[in-house]
């Protein structure tokens, strides 16, 4: 058992470290060989968990997403924008995810495949889209799967122009100057109303999916 956890913490430790360096350098950059020296752990280590250079990316594409669940709403367009709103949060506080949001958008990340974290966004938009069509709350024109791509496409572009321009220093306006924009065109009018989109919302739902994340931790425990 001791030994199990001592695997899992290298592991970890290593894609801390892998995190940490692709989002400093980039892809293209990066060495097996810093990612050693930040993690402090062998090339032995590090090739037990991880089989080369394009793995250990995909381990921290992978694991950006590892750790939270987004609250359930009644409503499933509130759904969308906490889930926008959750990733923004993460995003500036969040180095695992910084540096996973870093490779998907980093074109010249050559033999790096980055369309899982696109297709994760547009199967979980299209999924809350279907259900809030279900329940009536979108507009006769929405095709569920075609907006899910247009969220997906202008929140990726959001990302990367503010990261161009600030550091993401302005992400949670851009955020939230794009909600304003998109929510109306899909939203039934009495939906649109109800439909929390302040700034404040992104730290409101972080804090509210940490505590559901300690509630489930508690109960397996």
């Amino acid at each position: 058992m001791a030994e199990q956890v001592r695997a899992i913490r290298t592991r970890q430790a290593i894609l801390s470290a892998a995190a940490r360096v692709f989002d400093e350098r980039g892809y293209q950059a990066a060495t097996i060989s810093e990612i050693l020296t930040v993690a402090g752990v062998t090339k032995g280590a590090l090739y037990f968990h991880f089989q080369s250079k394009e793995d250990l990316a995909q381990g921290v594409l992978t694991a950006q997403n590892e750790d939270l669940l987004l609250p359930e709403r009644p409503a499933k367009l509130q759904e969308v924008v906490d889930a926008v709103m959750l990733h923004t949060h993460r995003l500036r506080t969040n180095p695992m995810v910084r540096a996973g949001v870093r490779l998907s958008l980093d074109v010249n990340a050559g033999g790096l495949d980055r369309s899982a974290p696109f297709r994760n966004w547009v199967d979980k938009f299209t999924d809350l889209l279907e259900k809030a069509q279900a329940q009536g709350e979108l507009l006769p024109h929405v095709v569920p799967a075609e907006t899910a791509d247009v969220i997906t496409g202008a929140y990726g572009g959001v990302q990367s122009m503010s990261q161009a321009l600030t550091e993401h220093q302005d992400l949670g306006q851009r955020v939230n100057a794009l909600l304003r924009h998109l929510m109306p065109s899909i939203a039934q009018p009495s939906v649109l109303a109800s439909l929390h989109l302040g700034e404040s919302r992104a730290e409101e739902v972080y804090l509210e999916a940490r505590q559901l994340a300690r509630e489930q931790a508690d109960e397996e425990d």
